[in-house]
């Protein structure tokens, strides 16, 4: 079971861990829209039966070896066009935790976590509440391989794997939260520039030509920035640089 954070200053300091549930983002929005979660609260489980990713993806889990929780904020001070700012944050948050553990991690535009050679380790869902008023609940989910060593589809891979050895999940969880929590605060603090280069300089295929496919054709390409928005930009072979949204482009 994990333990109360002692070392940050609200993140973690109620712990929900359960034995199973569907989805933790499903459990943590549901807890705080009833009042029963606050800023801060984490749901984690051991075994996660309907996990969701990006793209209505379904992420898979063997129990027990890896690390499935979603954390709640409620990011007040963000404009709903701001949401990207928050991403680009706890992306840079998740990557720094991570590359304590293993070298060479990549953040794959919009918020995988990958190697930069065997494939992927992890993934982020934020699932936002939106009002006049701004940013009103953010509920983050991070499904990340700890320990797992076989998986039932292609491109994956684990810390384990990478370091060649197990890993502490409790050691792990409590460095993703740190982090996490370290980041969200320089967001707060207005440090969206800084937060931006850090994940900009380990984004994925950033400023490498590589092969793309969108809704017209399979085309040769260069990662050159994000937008606002949070789209991401890339330019084409005749230097024309278009912006894609969440579902109009796939990495080939």
């Amino acid at each position: 079971m994990h333990k109360i954070l002692a070392n940050t200053a609200f993140l973690g300091k109620e712990i929900i861990n359960m034995t199973e549930c569907h989805s933790t983002n499903d459990t943590a929005i549901s807890l705080f829209r009833s009042g029963a979660a606050r800023e801060g609260t984490i749901v984690i489980t051991a075994r996660q039966t309907k996990g969701k990713g990006q793209r209505g993806n379904k992420w898979y889990s063997e129990p027990g070896k890896n690390l499935t929780f979603s954390l709640v904020l409620t990011p007040l001070f963000l404009d709903a066009t701001e949401q990207f700012g928050l991403n680009m944050a706890l992306s840079g948050g998740i990557h720094e935790a991570i590359s304590e553990f293993v070298p060479d991690i990549k953040i794959k535009w919009p918020n995988d976590f990958m190697h930069d050679q065997r494939g992927k380790i992890g993934g982020m869902l934020i699932e936002n509440s939106v009002s006049s008023h701004g940013i009103e609940s953010s509920v983050v989910g991070l499904g990340l391989n700890v320990n797992q060593i076989g998986f039932p589809f292609p491109n994956a891979v684990s810390l384990a794997m990478l370091a060649g050895a197990e890993l502490d999940i409790d050691e792990v969880f409590r460095s993703l939260v740190t982090q996490i929590e370290k980041w969200y605060l320089k967001l707060k603090r207005g440090s969206l520039d800084e937060i931006k280069d850090y994940y900009l300089h380990f984004l994925y295929r950033f400023d490498v030509w590589a092969w793309y496919q969108d809704e017209k054709a399979l085309f040769w390409g260069k990662i050159t920035g994000i937008d606002p928005m949070g789209n991401l930009l890339v330019m084409k072979q005749n230097d024309r640089i278009q912006s894609y949204g969440f579902k109009e482009i796939r990495f080939v």
